[in-house]
């Protein structure tokens, strides 16, 4: 029996990837709750993460062992609802995943569940997958609404998602003058390729647009074939949410608005061939490209460009079309983003590692490959991974979110690894112990100054230390008091000593527009650290000749809370951030002080009070809006996508 000490548990939380249950059952002997399933289920279905029975939370949070005299009654009982598919639908856990731990005398299980394949997923309770399968927000287990799960399904009986006959739909539907540049770039790629001769139907069906199906004796567009070159209408016709969005943003401020946009407007075909087309140029525009020879020949393209090319094609042959969020490229002077609807098909430790393809749409992926535009080995990501290297800019980052709908977004920030302003400044704060720190702890701690918090994971990805070496540099830094840590498990994160920053501790340096923006306004910054330190990105790429860019104090309504609150708000905020459960009225005194300098949107009122969206949204915002003492930012419009509330004036509690 493996032992644990009382203090080390203490130093678990509750959270994403940790769930404490009492398990004592009613003659205090130890029972599996019922309720466990559930977690399972929820676990399985998002993230994977930990069960630990025998042990309660207590109200200042703190977990305690508690312990059960009969373990071993609850462990068979484990295996029996597993092993029941009349419980639960499948059984992912190996014997090695269920330990019994001695807590100093007390027994408490562990329970490591693994996140499902998507061949495993959903992974659901009782009968019938539709009511039965859940997925893990925060600390809560949530029943997964009917369209989740069905996607879940198709996910896993669908290899591609894009290869089904169009009932109804034909080459009518398709726009003819994109078919015919593609085709042109076809034949430059390769001249002498056979079906350069064939006419348009049996050019479209070689390449996967047009198909058959022989059992039901229909033949028509495939849903790739519409996507890649069809016209908006139709393609709307067939995928109603769908959506291309290309904004060029002046600077990192909340309330810029774009330069450049290019979106599906009805100005333009609409299509994926032709936003690739369109997207790549603004994409490329204003890269500065040095002069190169290889041989005779000029090279015109640098890896950089290579890597965008790569993101942009990625993102589009890995989305989701029957999503509801929009594909959205964002380009700014200090960052590139990528949005797509859908979750990641595999965790994105692996994706990131590279090596390994599943993608979503695997006939839009030949398409492009046919003309020289995409990978199809899994080799993508680390071909942007290394160009990114060679500007010794920081490692890109892919974030997946199931809230509120699904999402893989994937930023390259064209910022120093070691800024110098940054590496000043702690050292003038850590003395000599920064100096002597070693290159991946230094790494470690400019990290945690830029974003705030640092992850394994994301240290992992900015070095190629071995991931023994990373977890040995992030303990000495704790242990020396340059470092301290937070969360548990895989969500164990670690941030400058006082500077614990708010209730999602995974940093995520740039929040993309809400799904159905029409204006644009919704909130695009990047994350300023609260570590006092004071400096700006000032050094220009030596690839890209926009003004260099800037970490500014935000100014608009919109602002960035941590960087601009008044020190006595912000203490109420963190106060009531590091505690599950409050009376309401504080939690409305927190809210109105919030928001009393200025409009606050729900995901920035949820970071900063550390509860949910619709914990916020059900219980608090919509009463105090009622009483009058919120404002809403689009009266008219209560369900606006980007809805902010301000305090109004005169109803703020005394108290803030």
């Amino acid at each position: 029996m493996t032992s644990m000490s009382t203090a080390d548990l203490e130093q678990l939380v509750e959270g994403s990837d940790l769930e404490a249950k009492l398990a004592a059952g009613r003659d205090g002997r130890g029972e599996l709750p019922s309720s466990f399933f559930e977690t399972y289920s929820a676990f399985a279905n998002t993230d994977g993460g930990v069960v630990l029975l025998g042990v309660e939370e207590t109200p200042d949070g703190k977990l305690v062992a508690k312990g059960m005299t009969v373990p071993a009654k609850v462990v068979r009982a484990l295996w029996d609802g597993l092993n029941n598919t009349q419980r639960v639908n499948t059984n992912l856990l190996r014997e090695q995943d269920v330990e019994t731990l001695d807590v100093e005398g007390k027994a408490v299980i562990r329970i490591a569940v693994p996140r499902a394949t998507r061949r495993q997923r959903p992974v659901y309770v009782g009968p019938n997958p539709l009511t039965g399968s859940f997925r893990r927000n925060n600390e809560g287990d949530y029943r997964c609404p009917e369209e989740v799960v069905r996607r879940m399904v198709a996910e896993q009986v669908e290899d591609t998602r894009d290869a089904h006959i169009l009932r109804g739909f034909g080459v009518g539907d398709l726009d003819a003058t994109t078919i015919a540049k593609y085709r042109q770039r076809y034949q430059t790629r390769s001249p002498d390729h056979p079906w350069n001769s064939l006419d348009e139907k049996e050019f479209l069906c070689s390449i996967g647009a047009f198909g058959s199906d022989r059992e039901a004796g229909i033949e028509g567009l495939t849903s790739a074939g519409l996507l890649m070159f069809g016209k908006l209408v139709p393609i709307k016709d067939s995928f109603p949410n769908y959506m291309l969005d290309f904004q060029e943003r002046a600077d990192a401020r909340p309330d810029s608005r774009w330069v450049d946009r290019l979106t599906t407007d009805g100005t333009w075909s609409g299509n994926l061939f032709d936003f690739y087309a369109l997207a790549i140029q603004r994409l490329f525009r204003d890269l500065r490209v040095p002069f190169q020879l290889r041989g005779d020949t000029r090279i015109d393209e640098t890896p950089v460009h290579e890597a965008l090319r790569e993101a942009l094609v990625n993102t589009l042959i890995h989305a989701d079309y029957t999503g509801r969020v929009s594909v959205l490229v964002v380009k700014r002077s200090d960052l590139f983003a990528f949005r797509n609807p859908g979750a990641m098909r595999m965790p994105v430790e692996t994706a990131l590692r590279g090596g390994v393809s599943d993608c979503r749409n695997r006939r839009l992926q030949d398409m492009f490959r046919y003309v020289g535009l995409g990978e199809q080995a899994g080799s993508g990501i680390p071909k942007i991974q290394s160009a990114w290297r060679t500007q010794h800019w920081r490692s890109p980052e892919m974030v997946e979110n199931v809230e509120p709908y699904e999402q893989t977004i994937f930023t390259l920030r064209m910022a120093s690894l070691l800024p110098a302003e940054v590496v000043q400044a702690l050292e003038q704060r850590f003395g000599a112990a920064f100096d002597q720190a070693s290159e991946v702890q230094k790494l470690a701690l400019v990290a945690a100054a830029v974003e705030r918090s640092v992850t394994h994971a994301r240290l992992r990805s900015m070095t190629d230390a071995h991931p023994r070496d990373v977890t040995v540099a992030l303990s000495s830094l704790v242990q020396r008091g340059l470092l301290e840590s937070g969360g548990a498990h895989k969500r164990t994160f670690y941030f400058l000593p006082g500077e614990r920053p708010g209730a999602e501790a995974t940093p995520v340096s740039f929040e993309l527009p809400l799904p159905g923006l029409e204006d644009g306004t919704a909130t695009s910054m990047t994350r300023s650290p609260r570590n006092g330190l004071s400096f700006q990105h000032k050094e220009a790429s030596s690839q890209h000749n926009g003004p260099s860019f800037q970490h500014k104090e935000p100014s608009s309504q919109h602002s960035e809370p941590d960087a601009t609150l008044d020190p006595e708000v912000a203490a109420l905020a963190e106060g009531l951030r590091s505690r599950k459960r409050a009376k309401p009225e504080e939690v409305e005194r927190v809210i109105l002080a919030l928001c009393r300098g200025g409009f606050q949107t729900v995901p920035t009122l949820a970071r900063l009070t550390g509860r949910g969206t619709e914990t916020l949204r059900n219980h608090y915002l919509s009463r105090l809006v009622a009483d009058g003492r919120l404002e809403l930012l689009h009266p008219d419009q209560p369900t606006h996508p980007v809805q902010a509330y301000r305090t109004v004036a005169g109803k703020g509690s005394s108290g803030c």
